[in-house]
């Protein structure tokens, strides 16, 4: 058989096939065109007005029944709720969570405000319980703390280590805000101070003449630490300068509480007397912290430094139930304890800061712009420009909420941007946070030379001995060792 002749019988055999569907369709249209025909004619005759409406129903059918209209009826407020929750799930969740946690804190703060925050007193209504503030008098959160915690009905101890700061706290003209004398530079010294306030507190005291004595009680033990730092680059800070910020601002702090843990953890209480669990309470500011930002590396080391050493105090302290809160401090309103500011306001000028002043001309090349653009920022100096900060009364409610045990977190925030730029610091990248701090890159760098001076170009100029172009080398800022006290940059 040829290939034409099998082509052939292929056709034929396809041909039932062809013709069967071809009928079908032809059926099918047939039936939808009488069935289409029917209709019409069943239609006419049944609303044909010359036949009699006695006509048997075969030859004048029934009209066929028409639906009832519809009637559009509006939504209720709830079905219309119930409906853009089934469109909006994930956005009706967001509103949901919300809504409760600004609901959850709003009932918090309004049952705290409405809380009466007073200190025990005997029976004859005499003051029992001590707080010591282990802080400066010059800086107004010691001055506001101590005043709040005294009107509270608090005997409030105040650290000074001169004869000047015992007098700024006698000039405070309140009986119940006393210095107490503590130099921790000579440890026998201060020894004997600590063996003498406890023997103090172990004595019995009369709120008046003839009153029944009762004993004083250590309930908390406050540290505040430096607030103020430095701002500037790293390169134009001295060394002398390092280490008197790491004596005042980190060491002292960590001695302070090293001079009070004997007392601490002898937990000193008076036969036939209830026993008390003292309270440490450390203080550091945040925001800097938080976010580490370009030209703060003294508050962000020293910050960083008591973090830790706070988070190892309270380590070595929870076995013997001694608790230690970490306030961490946003920014706050110091109105009333600071004086008015007179002369040029917080924005800065077009030009470079007044500090920049005493920089090498390399170095105010090098990070000026960038310095200036920082200084002028929102969160120039550990402040929120343009806010006046948080109210006092929130710190003295929550270290109060401490000291009492309602508020048994280990760490705090407190204060305007104290826990929102904690997570930034958490959760956003440091580029994007430089970035919008205007921090930029800095195309033309100062270039160190063999003879010692600066030479303005770009970053691929470089030196050779003999003076001809060689390797790009970046700049490395390096002091003559005879120049004592002077900043890292050559001048």
């Amino acid at each position: 058989m040829s290939a034409d002749d099998q082509q052939f019988l292929d056709l034929l055999s396809s041909l039932p096939n062809q013709i069967r569907r071809y009928s079908t369709e032809v059926a099918d249209y047939v039936d939808q065109s009488v069935d289409k025909v029917a209709d019409t004619l069943r239609d006419s005759l049944a609303s044909a007005p010359w036949l009699p409406d006695w006509m048997p129903e075969y030859i004048k059918p029934k009209a066929p029944s028409r639906p009832p209209p519809v009637t559009i009826v509006p939504m209720t407020t709830c079905e219309r709720v119930q409906d853009f929750v089934q469109r909006h799930k994930i956005l009706t969740g967001v509103m949901v969570v919300a809504v409760g946690y600004v609901t959850y804190k709003t009932v918090q703060t309004r049952k705290l405000s409405r809380k009466t925050r007073r200190a025990k007193r005997a029976r004859n209504g005499g003051r029992l319980e001590v707080v010591v503030i282990a802080g400066s008098p010059t800086l107004p959160l010691t001055k506001s703390l101590s005043l709040d915690m005294e009107r509270r009905g608090f005997i409030v101890y105040i650290v000074c280590s001169s004869i000047d700061e015992e007098l700024l706290v006698q000039n405070l003209s309140r009986p119940d805000i006393k210095p107490l004398a503590l130099d921790i530079t000579d440890p026998p010294s201060a020894g004997t101070s600590i063996e003498r306030f406890a023997a103090y507190l172990q004595a019995q005291h009369a709120a008046v003449p003839r009153s029944k004595p009762s004993y004083l009680t250590l309930t908390s033990v406050i540290l505040i630490p430096s607030l103020n730092y430095q701002t500037s680059p790293i390169a134009t800070i001295p060394p002398s300068s390092f280490v008197d910020l790491f004596n005042t601002h980190l060491l002292h702090p960590i001695l302070t509480i090293q001079a009070f843990l004997p007392l601490l953890t002898s937990k000193l209480t008076p036969y036939g007397e209830t026993s008390t669990t003292p309270k440490v309470i450390v203080f550091t500011p945040s925001i800097i912290s938080s976010i580490n930002p370009p030209f703060h590396a003294p508050e962000a080391t020293v910050c960083s430094a008591l973090s830790a050493f706070t988070d190892v105090l309270a380590a070595e302290l929870r076995p013997l139930a001694i608790p230690v809160t970490h306030i961490q401090l946003g920014s706050f309103d110091f109105a009333g304890f600071m004086p008015a500011r007179t002369g040029p306001h917080q924005h800065q000028p077009a030009s470079l800061p007044a500090e920049t002043l005493g920089w090498p001309d390399a170095a105010r090349h090098t990070y000026g712009r960038n310095y200036m653009v920082q200084s002028s920022s929102a969160i120039s100096a550990g402040r929120i420009r343009g806010l006046r900060g948080s109210s006092l009364r929130h710190l003295h409610n929550a270290v109060f909420d401490v000291i009492d045990g309602s508020e048994q977190n280990s760490v705090i925030r407190v204060g305007l941007g104290a826990g929102l730029y904690g997570f930034v610091g958490r959760y956003f990248p440091k580029g994007l946070v430089s970035w919008m701090m205007g921090i930029r890159k800095v195309d033309e760098l100062s270039v160190w030379s063999r003879e010692g001076s600066y030479q303005e170009s770009g970053s691929e100029k470089s030196f050779s001995e003999n003076g001809d172009a060689g390797e790009a080398s970046e700049f490395i800022a390096v002091g003559k060792e005879e120049d004592v006290g002077a900043n890292v940059w050559k001048d």
